[in-house]
């Protein structure tokens, strides 16, 4: 077909030949084979023919076109054919390595045609991961180190392990950390092709058979693709743990994609940075671009620079452009929408904004304030509901609700500007606006019990630059620093993490971020996470069942004479079991509609009116109050109810310590808010006995609290710490710092150019940190003495 088109010359394996001399090709061997297509010598005369030879070889290889020259700018006897390669495909012609079309979809995660195939642009994983197969090095085999075997009844994997080390020659006395480095790669991945003779005993006989091992992991791995048990699954599923994709190294794209490259870097490298380091390259493609490729970038460079600078405007510089949206805190989420609202350029918009603070530093906080006043300056109605003194004194009004909480609540008490404010006798928020009520600073601050501190060395997880962490035990500690500096990677995703994994068998199933030494874990007995987490997801959790008051209640609602006369025990006052709840609700008090793709739909029940209870039981009465009237109680009811039964009302009185008497014992955990959430999970705390080697961890606990509650939030703290305790908070609130034992301080800034402890030490040895962001806020704080206790 060639000849008849007019091509005189083929090259075979690189040696050319005339087209009607070609040879005969053995079909069973890869041949290379080329058509001539023109031979020319560049001049001036040429006219069309290069062009038209071009493109009749493109069109003839799917485009591809290959190219031999000689240089002629050498002596002839240096000259060799040199070979260029070209395709008007995005191709490699070397590799055939072929991107079909360059196009927006294919930089996106979220598309079949950019996301990488193996992770489906998740960029992680889910495998059995061998930190969680053995969590405690010190363990030895014969001990249970290798969890998952530890926890069966059967004797068959003792007996692996038995085989295993007479085969190796290693002995199940030795602990974990002390096997060589081949001897756990065989347990854990298997011996490969080498068989291993193993030797059982059922109790019934004995048997013996030579075979390869799968290894624990493998094991694992292959059981939870094969099983048809959701239980199985579910054993296995505790022992995984994300990892990085292997194929796209977390990138969550296809190689295709990933080969795009503008200054070196991809997208997802790109996307890698900090905002405020994002800017700065985006910034530096305006001398790194030509002239026509600035042409085609201009209006889309505006865009992304303005977007960026709306970002910047409302402090959030240090997070990264590829940051994950469920692990923004809501201050930060609100922020990020802010940023956008700004960028709209809206007018005559009424925006409400709950507390756009959330996790700010105090440095930051000026910029959140000048884009709130941007937005009112645009001709808009800005209402922010906070509890930040710098907000509220740049407010134009401010309406304060009151006098107290829940049912002592609900009433403006005095609206006005700040001015007005400070003056009002009534006002709570007033009162601490003018100093008249104030948080204490400690007269002492408390040294590290016996000289005693939890260290870890060389901490380098995300951001941080081999930070050594050394926190006094059964002290008040603070970690501050700015917003993104790297607190919370230090605190809960090292710190919290590995103390996790050795004390409380790793329930979280969390892998610590890398660090290289720990000491002192044997100097307490457990961490607990205090978090501002629901207590329940459903109306049937509340206050009563996850303090452990509800039981007594029950038990007290038992014993009544009328209880005793019609056999009831203390599930006929149990809403969670058939015999005394209301079978219509199934005792959750109301009628659950599930609305799929949004939130569900709760509607009072119309059988018990949402007393949970059936009528039988609602006549058993104490005081002439039922179990559903006791549960409708405020805590500070409820304390006044049970006075003279102790075991109930300690219970409820520590919910009163934390401030939350006027909640009611039985409401429904999906009504309460995150701080209340926590406060209930410290009166649990509060509650149980203490054995003084306790860490507790807090997150910004003084998120969504006002002034008051955050004064009766420390004297909790305080109570822990006093009975031995070690309290560990991450905050940015100054009523907080200032009453720590000890702070350790977190900067210079966020983002890359953060991870290191910038200062540590009492409050007043914080202040004289020069470059210490905190301390230079503190500074003024500390300075009021008046506000020191006698």
């Amino acid at each position: 077909s060639y000849k008849k088109r007019g091509f005189r010359k083929i090259k075979i394996d690189e040696k050319l030949y005339d087209i009607d001399q070609a040879p005969e090709l053995n079909k069973k061997i890869k041949h290379n084979i080329s058509v001539l297509v023109d031979r020319i010598i560049l001049n001036s005369s040429l006219g069309n023919r290069l062009a038209e030879s071009v493109e009749t070889a493109v069109n003839l290889s799917n485009g591809l076109l290959f190219v031999e020259y000689e240089n002629e700018t050498l002596p002839k006897k240096f000259r060799k054919v040199e070979n260029i390669i070209f395709s008007t495909s995005f191709a490699c012609p070397e590799s055939g390595f072929t991107i079909e079309e360059i196009e927006p979809r294919l930089f996106s995660f979220n598309s079949p045609y950019g996301a990488c195939e193996e992770c489906e642009g998740i960029g992680i994983k889910l495998n059995v991961d061998p930190n969680l197969v053995v969590p405690n090095e010190k363990k030895t085999l014969a001990d249970g180190a290798i969890l998952p075997w530890a926890k069966s009844t059967s004797l068959y994997y003792a007996q692996t392990l038995s085989s295993l080390s007479k085969h190796y020659g290693f002995s199940l006395n030795d602990k974990w950390e002390k096997l060589s480095k081949k001897i756990k790669n065989i347990i854990l991945y298997g011996s490969d092709d080498e068989e291993i003779k193993f030797s059982y005993d059922d109790g019934y006989e004995k048997y013996s058979h030579k075979k390869t091992f799968e290894g624990v992991i493998n094991n694992l791995e292959r059981r939870y693709l094969e099983t048809d048990s959701d239980w199985k699954r579910e054993e296995i599923s505790q022992y995984q743990s994300d990892t990085k994709c292997e194929r796209c190294n977390g990138m969550r794209l296809k190689e295709e994609a990933l080969c795009v490259k503008i200054d070196k870097l991809n997208i997802s490298e790109v996307t890698e940075k900090s905002i405020i380091d994002s800017r700065e390259w985006f910034k530096s493609l305006n001398t790194k671009l030509d002239d026509k490729q600035l042409k085609i970038a201009e209006h889309i460079l505006k865009e992304i620079n303005e977007r960026l600078d709306f970002l910047l405007n409302v402090g959030l510089d240090y997070l990264t452009l590829s940051r994950e949206s469920g692990t923004l805190s809501g201050g930060e989420a609100q922020r990020i929408r802010l940023a956008s609202q700004i960028g709209s350029g809206l007018t005559g918009v009424l925006y409400v904004l709950d507390e756009p603070s959330i996790g700010l530093h105090q440095k930051d906080n000026v910029k959140l304030i000048n884009a709130l006043k941007r937005l009112r300056d645009l001709g808009n109605t800005v209402i922010v509901v906070e509890h930040d003194t710098e907000t509220m004194e740049n407010a134009d009004h401010i309406i304060d609700l009151g006098p107290e909480a829940g049912k002592n609540g609900g009433e403006v008490i005095v609206q006005g500007n700040y001015d007005e404010i400070i003056k009002s006798n009534e006002s709570i928020t007033g009162k601490y606006l003018s100093n008249k009520f104030f948080i204490p600073i400690p007269k002492n601050r408390r040294l590290a019990k016996n000289g005693r501190f939890l260290e870890i060395g060389g901490a380098s997880g995300n951001n941080l630059k081999n930070v050594n962490l050394k926190i006094p035990l059964g002290s008040l500690t603070c970690i501050t620093g700015v917003s993104g500096s790297g607190k919370s990677t230090l605190i809960l995703q090292t710190l919290y993490n590995a103390l996790n994994l050795s004390l409380n068998n790793n329930k979280s199933r969390k892998i610590p971020m890398p660090f290289k030494s720990f000491k002192g874990i044997e100097l307490i007995d457990k961490v607990i996470d205090i978090d501002q987490s629901p207590i329940g997801r459903t109306p049937r959790s509340n206050p009563a069942t996850y303090t452990g008051a509800f039981g007594p209640i029950r038990d007290w609602f038992t014993g009544l004479p009328e209880s005793k006369s019609r056999g009831y025990k203390p599930g006929r006052f149990s809403f969670n079991v058939k015999g005394g709840r209301c079978e219509a609700c199934e005792g959750d008090g109301v009628i659950t509609y599930e609305m799929h793709f949004l939130p569900d739909v709760y509607i009072e029940c119309d059988e018990c009116k949402g007393t949970r209870y059936n009528r039988e039981t609602l006549e058993i009465k104490y005081k002439e109050k039922s179990i559903a009237d006791v549960l409708n109680m405020t805590v500070d009811e409820g304390c006044e109810y049970f006075e003279n039964i102790s075991n109930i009302r300690s219970k409820l009185l520590t919910l009163k310590k934390v401030g939350l008497g006027y909640i009611k014992i039985g409401q429904q955990a999906t009504t309460l808010s995150g701080g209340e959430a926590q406060r209930i999970k410290l009166a649990k705390e509060l509650s149980k006995r203490s054995t003084g080697r306790t860490m507790y961890i807090l997150d910004e606990p003084t998120t969504g609290l006002h002034q008051h509650d955050i004064k009766k939030l420390l004297e909790i703290l305080h109570t822990f710490v006093a009975t031995g305790n070690s309290v560990v908070v991450i905050e940015h609130n100054l009523d907080v710092i200032k009453t720590a034992d000890y702070i350790i301080d977190m900067g210079p800034e966020g983002g890359v150019k953060g991870g290191e402890i910038i200062a540590e030490g009492k409050p007043e040895e914080i202040c004289n940190v020069k470059n210490s962001f905190t301390g230079q806020f503190l500074k003024p704080l500390l300075s009021n003495r008046f506000k020191k206790t006698a």
